[in-house]
């Protein structure tokens, strides 16, 4: 079997057919949120199904295909549905949309999705800019042989998210007039949610959110020296004293409320990104 460095290449190369300049991001859309691609004068399209390495979503409301255009006037790529370890994908493979992201030229992945809020003071919709994470998924897509043409052995996790990045996006959420918070998050397996006892621990380690992704990307986004970002909209509130049996088409549905708000974030922020 060819090593992973072989199977990324291979991947970027079909991608080629629709991704036919260096992107200036990459963004990887979460739960919900697909309405970023209506916001983009969009040249191509290219079913997950069509690129070797990569399989197709099994988690409802991603779409499953590459998408490339332009977003304030820079070139993008979109990847429109992400892939979760709880669907049973190995950290490689829930990774590699990153790895052949940075194989096109892209110096940047986006992230968003939804969260649970640990934070009493976030509210439903809120928005909330990751600055750090905890990594509780039991897994890390870093571990077994290296390739140092992907990345170095050791990369250094002291910045998963870059702080330019969350200042900027802070202060463009600000003028937007949209509620947005700096936060920690922490990333465990799924499926299922969380019980009292866990949503206790997690908030006295020093999470404000919680969910079941991003941070394998954003590790990968690091090991590749590429920049990264995510914003998390707050789906339901995880307070041990006051929980309420999950509501999955609430959660759903407060994803697609709140992605307005995420691409219109994005949008400004790719639009001030240097040429």
């Amino acid at each position: 079997m060819a090593g992973l460095y072989e199977r990324v290449m291979k991947a970027a190369e079909a991608a080629r057919e629709a991704v036919t300049r260096p992107p200036a991001a990459a963004m990887i859309l979460g739960t919900g949120q697909g309405g970023v691609t209506e916001m983009m004068e969009v040249e191509a399209r290219l079913p997950y199904t069509e690129i070797p390495g990569f399989v197709s979503s099994t988690v409802e409301t991603h779409a499953s295909e590459l998408v490339f255009g332009t977003l304030s006037g820079r070139d993008v790529l979109v990847f429109s549905g992400r892939y979760h370890l709880y669907e049973g994908y190995d950290a490689e493979t829930v990774t590699f949309p990153v790895r052949v992201a940075a194989a096109l030229g892209a110096g940047l992945v986006t992230m968003q999705g939804i969260a649970g809020g640990l934070d009493p003071r976030y509210q439903e919709g809120d928005l909330v800019l990751i600055e750090d994470h905890i990594n509780l998924m039991g897994v890390n897509p870093l571990v077994g042989e290296n390739d140092e043409r992907l990345g170095p052995r050791f990369p250094d996790m002291i910045e998963p998210y870059d702080r330019e990045l969350v200042d900027r996006m802070e202060r463009i959420a600000m003028e937007e007039r949209v509620r947005a918070h700096r936060g920690v998050y922490a990333a465990v397996l799924g499926p299922n949610l969380e019980t009292r006892a866990e949503y206790r621990m997690l908030r006295r380690m020093g999470a404000d959110v919680v969910g079941m992704s991003t941070v394998p990307e954003a590790i990968v986004a690091v090991h590749a020296g590429l920049k990264a970002a995510a914003i998390l909209a707050v789906s339901d509130l995880c307070l041990p004293d006051a929980l309420k049996p999950a509501d999955v088409p609430k959660i759903i549905a407060i994803g697609q409320e709140t992605e307005p708000r995420i691409a219109r974030i994005y949008e400004r922020l790719i639009g001030e990104l240097p040429s």
